[in-house]
């Protein structure tokens, strides 16, 4: 193993998008609105944690320094049921306002065509946001915010694996259009290049650095362990 190979890997962010609803079947906009899973969406969370959470699997608690999740109960309970009686110890985790969804303002609980036969045809989130709630730009300054404290908690931990006992994996439990606005930005591209992004209910994506360099951020994998049929 050379010297380069045996330095500690940087950490890696995984987000993951809360399990289905009866608004995410449907379509509708869903964003302060504290919907809950369906009985389907929670079977599905509870058979892919069991994949994917657990020592030696791609979310290995032991490897993990923080999860951060978003008020609604629809992430909570995406937290819960990824995380809770894997036979490991629970992660650090908080529930942090900054991963919350979008905020559609009058748009909330509508579905697209909707929107635009009240707002016009041509109403675009990506550009133009939403009446009495977020605009592009805020939902920008909310996902570089919150990238910085990624980063920084990333910063902080890297080289300390062996007396911090673990690698300083970061995790965000959080929603759609919240999932595809952070890649998006992390990415450092313009936040209407979100469209290009795809966010399934219940998927993870991987994020993390090139080069062992925390100003080189990349997209390590989307929609990993989707659970869409």
């Amino acid at each position: 193993m050379s010297a380069a190979d045996s330095k500690p890997r940087l950490p890696r962010v995984f987000i993951v998008r809360h399990g289905e609803t009866e608004w995410s079947l449907s379509g509708q906009h869903t964003g302060l609105s504290d919907i809950p899973l369906t009985q389907k969406g929670e079977d599905i969370l509870r058979e892919l944690g069991g994949r994917i959470v657990g020592k030696g699997k791609v979310l290995d608690p032991t490897h993990i320094q923080h999860v951060f999740v978003s008020p609604r109960q629809r992430a909570q309970k995406t937290f819960s049921l990824l995380f809770d009686n894997r036979g490991v110890e629970v992660p650090s985790y908080s529930t942090e306002d900054g991963v919350r969804e979008w905020d559609y303002g009058v748009c909330e609980g509508k579905k697209t065509a909707e929107i635009r036969s009240e707002l016009g045809e041509d109403w675009d989130i990506w550009t133009m946001g939403c009446p009495e709630g977020e605009s592009p730009d805020e939902m920008t300054a909310r996902c570089d915010a919150m990238i910085q404290k990624v980063v920084d908690l990333a910063d902080a931990h890297h080289g300390k694996e062996e007396t911090a006992g673990s690698h300083g994996d970061i995790v965000i439990i959080s929603h759609g259009h919240f999932s595809r606005c952070f890649m998006t930005r992390w990415c450092k591209l313009n936040l209407s290049q979100g469209r290009i992004f795809v966010a399934d209910t219940g998927a993870l994506h991987k994020l993390g650095f090139q080069h062992r360099n925390f100003d080189e951020r990349s997209l390590l994998g989307l929609n990993l362990y989707s659970v869409e049929e």
